[in-house]
């Protein structure tokens, strides 16, 4: 279970930094409103993740899911650009996050 919560902790702050960048500074309640849920939301699973998980564990993967799913919400809803080589440290980025994982022995 507490994968599961590091997990939506994760999907939530991709929810919050999509829809802080949907508030237009903070000018659109509606967007400005889930950005605040999507603030809390990724507070309280992380912290039920880091009740049962080391938090030198929790913390680098829940913000490389927040990372890695900005930069993909980012090129999918707002039409970013990035060069190849932008790529492949986005590539490493998930490959430290697997790593992480695999590694430390939860």
């Amino acid at each position: 279970m507490p994968w599961i919560y590091l997990l939506l902790a994760g999907f939530s702050e991709i929810l919050w930094s999509t829809t802080m960048k949907l508030s237009n500074g903070f000018t659109k309640v509606g967007w400005a409103s889930l950005t605040v849920i999507g603030l809390v939301a990724s507070m309280f699973f992380l912290l039920q993740a880091v009740k049962y998980l080391p938090f030198s564990l929790a913390y680098p993967i829940w913000t490389g899911i927040g990372a890695v799913g900005s930069v993909v919400i980012g090129v999918i809803l707002f039409h970013d650009k990035f060069p190849p080589i932008t790529w492949f440290f986005i590539i490493l980025l998930v490959v430290a996050i697997i790593g992480i994982k695999v590694t430390a022995g939860e």
